[in-house]
This record gives structure tokens, sequence and C-alpha cells, in this order.
């Protein structure tokens, strides 16, 4: 779509507004409002400004001044507004050099595709997510001197069927790890996905299909067909725009936390990659679960620098809280095909050559996926520049295997701050033509340190009470 068709857009949907948006390092979307009179075309050349100082991790009051410049293709109808309004995806840049910001998460996915391309690996990289998220009836919580808590509540979860506070409880609730494809009215939340899948599509986006998922309290999913790196994290934008406020206009709250439930499963983002050249598919061929020999290279680039590709994958703290066994979570660095216990899995649904890809199932959807897809790509790069073996295959249930075995398998990190000392080690495959910056490893580092582990080192938690109050 070319700026002139924008405008035409507006003036054909009667568009008042325009609301112009972008993505800050740690995946939160911002936005500023103008009336549609003011979009011109001068506007996606020239930008409109902005005072980058108040962004997280982005520039010094000192140097605050940035601009936003909407990207054309980008454009939708935002579906929740009562005014008319159109909303466009924008890049960052600096006013006075010019130069696209190194720090814009957007700018860094655009230079990993770049760099893919000029690599010779191939000319595309497709990147199908699968992210799930609960949607619960009530969520209530604080942190203070004095107290912490959080009190989460859902219609189906299983702590409520005893509840004498619904008139009638009427049953039908979902047992912990027992949540995968149930029927209505079991399943509470049909109309609400079928909601949010029907806005996705009015929205530009291609849904494959939705469903709930294995979580009692309304955990969901809804898959969207594969595309191209930059388009995907665009569309993961959306997606979670859409399932919070289609839940909040519904009375409901939605989160894309990795586990907000204690012993039942965590919320994944099971991510699909593939590569292309010159529309042919490069990942079918004839070696181990019908992958190319790029492929299983692909495979060990993942598998090597997984432990700092999860700083990316897994951003939080709570990310750790999932990835834990017992849950369905990919906790070893293996792959297998149809296994569902390895970090990386081959599917075999369908072995059409188009279908043939790599599905690396640590990330969550907590991630900003502009960040968390660069990274996988320029890990899958690496492992195929540099022939990097996958090793075995490990073709059994990880999980059921005795310590002493398990003990033999390279794992992911426990913490984020773990994590994070990977990622200070090994992030020279990221820095591979600028895609990955210094200043964004080194800020990305130190504000999660700052602001995440550290604030979580020293608070007490509320199960230590439990553990130590009368020690």
């Amino acid at each position: 779509m070319t700026p002139a068709e924008v405008l035409r857009l507006c003036r054909e949907n009667d568009v008042k507004a325009v609301d112009l948006r972008f993505v800050d390092l740690h995946g939160i979307w911002h936005h500023s409002t103008i009336p549609v009179k003011k979009l011109v075309e001068e506007v996606f050349e020239t930008g409109l400004g902005f005072d980058g100082s108040s962004i997280r991790g982005w520039q010094p009051i000192n140097e605050s001044d940035m601009l936003m410049i909407p990207q054309a293709n980008t454009a939708f109808i935002d579906p929740f507004t009562e005014l008319p309004t159109l909303n466009l995806i924008c890049n960052i840049q600096d006013p006075i050099t010019g130069e696209d910001y190194s720090r814009d998460p957007r700018n860094i996915v655009q230079k990993a595709a770049n760099y893919l391309q000029a690599s010779g690996v191939a000319d595309k990289a497709f990147f199908g997510p699968e992210a799930e998220f609960f949607i619960f009836d009530d969520i209530r919580f604080d942190q203070n001197e004095r107290e912490g808590y959080y009190q989460i509540d859902s219609v189906e979860a299983q702590w409520n069927r005893g509840s004498k506070t619904e008139n009638p409880n009427l049953g039908y609730k979902i047992p912990y790890q027992g949540g995968y494809f149930p029927v209505p009215p079991t399943d509470h939340h049909m109309d609400i996905r079928n909601e949010m899948m029907r806005t996705m599509i009015k929205c530009g986006l291609d849904v494959e299909c939705q469903h709930h998922e294995v979580g009692t309290a309304g955990q969901g999913e809804i898959d969207l067909r594969y595309q191209s790196i930059t388009e995907m994290a665009d569309q993961m934008m959306i997606y979670k725009y859409i399932v919070r406020n289609v839940a909040f206009k519904n009375n409901r709250t939605a989160t894309f936390m990795p586990k907000p439930i204690l012993n039942d499963n965590g919320s994944g983002m099971h991510v699909h990659i593939s590569l292309w050249k010159d529309d042919t598919p490069l990942f079918a061929g004839s070696d181990y679960g019908g992958l190319s020999e790029m492929a299983l290279h692909a495979i060990g680039g993942l598998l090597k620098h997984a432990p700092s590709l999860l700083a990316f994958t897994n951003p939080t703290t709570n990310s750790y809280k999932r990835l834990v066994p017992g849950f369905e979570a990919p906790v070893h660095l293996a792959y297998s095909q149809r296994n569902r216990s390895a970090a990386c899995r081959i599917p075999m649904i369908n072995n059409t050559p188009s279908a043939k890809r790599v599905e690396f199932r640590c990330p969550d959807p907590s991630c900003n996926p502009y960040l968390a897809f660069s990274a996988m790509l320029m890990a899958v790069i690496d492992g195929v520049q540099n022939k990097i073996s996958p090793g075995d295959p490990l073709d059994c249930d990880i999980y059921s295997l005795d310590e002493e075995a398990s003990a033999t398998i390279a794992r992911t990190p426990e913490s984020l701050s773990q994590a994070l000392d990977a990622l200070a080690a090994d992030h020279e495959y990221l820095l591979r033509d600028d895609v990955f910056t210094p200043d964004v490893i080194d800020t990305w580092i130190q504000t999660k340190r700052d602001h995440e582990v550290r604030p979580m080192q020293t608070r007490p938690h509320p199960h230590e009470f439990n553990l130590y109050y009368d020690c």
C-alpha cells in the first residue's frame, strides 16, 4: 500500500483520526493520534516528532527529540475506537542524522531480513508463532512494603468447583492440565475467541484456527498462517492488541504472562521457522525428519545459541517459572520429530516441501516479537553458515528419562539472570551487519537487570512466609 492508497482508504472509510504507533524495546506499543486532515503524503517522509527520553531504554533527556515515520503498508482500521480511526505502525528515526534508530525493534527486524538476503543463504524467512494466553474473569494484585499478593478468578477454573458465590454453580469446570480441545459448555470462551478471530481477519490477519488450550481458567490459542519475518512481527502486535481489547469489551481480562497459575501449564509461543529462496523451500530434504542439511544446521544454530537467545525469547523473570519439567515446557536443548518434549520439534503432520519447517518451542508471548524473531533468525543463519551440527536426535519422552540420563542433555537457563549472563557471553552472532548493535545488547541487559531481576531479588515472596516465618 502506498501513501496515496492510505489516504484513499481514509476517505472510503470516513476516517476521522489517524493513530501512529511504535514499539519500545520491551514490546509495548505507544501511540499518538492526529486528525485525519493532518495526514498528508509528506508525513510519510518527514514523520512526526515525539519525546524519546520518555521511552524506557531509549534516549537521554538532552537528546530526546525523535521522529515517528508512518509505514503505509501497515495501515488498518481500528476495530475498537468509537471514532473511525486508521492505525499506522511507525519506524523511528533520528531527526538530526535522518538515520533509522538502532534501538527501534522494527528497524532491527528489517536489518535481520536484509542480512539474510545479503548472506546468500536465503532471500526470505517465514515465521509462524503460536501464542497462548489466558482470559480471566477477575485479576487483583499489589506489591508494597507491607504486602504482596495476586488473586485470579475464572468461572471455568477447577478451583471453583465448590464455589458458593456462583448462583447457581453450573459445574463444567476444566481440570488442571485438562483444557485441550473441550467443547462448550466446558469451554466457556468459544464466543470470545471467535470474536477475536473475526476481528483479526477484519484487520488483515490470516487466521488458521482458534481453540482452548491445556490450562484451566481460560487458556486459549489463536494460530496465524506464517508470514515473512517483519510482517509477522507487526501482526503479533496487532494480535495482542485484539486479544486484550476483545476480552476487555466482554468484561474479561487477557494476559500473555508466561506462568500466571501455579501447578498448571504456562503460556508458550512456539515459533515455526523456514527459509526460502526464489520461491523454493530450503528446509525440505531427505535427511532426518524429511529435512535438508540446511535445516539441520539451522537447528544446530538454535540449540547452540539457545541460552543467549532466551534473553530475548523468554525475557521476563516469570518466563522461567514456565520452563520447568512436567508442564509441556521444553527445558531440554535437543531436537526430534513429532516430539513436544524437545526444544526443537520437526512437525510431521504435513510432509509437502512447502510445509517443512523447524519449530522452536522455548519462546513465550511476553517477548518483543521484533527482537525475538530477529535473534532466532540470526542464530539460524549462524548455524547454516558455520554448518553447526545439532547432534543426534532424541526420539523419546525426555521428561520420562531418569535423573542420570536427563543430566547429560543441555538445558535452558533456569532464570532470567542466567539468560542475561549467557547473552553477555554469546552475542557476536547478533552483531553481524549491525543487525543488533552493542548499545542494544548493553541496554537490554542493563535495563532487565535494573528493572526486573534486582527488584525481584530484593522483595520477600509470599511463599517465603510459609517456609520461613517460624524459622
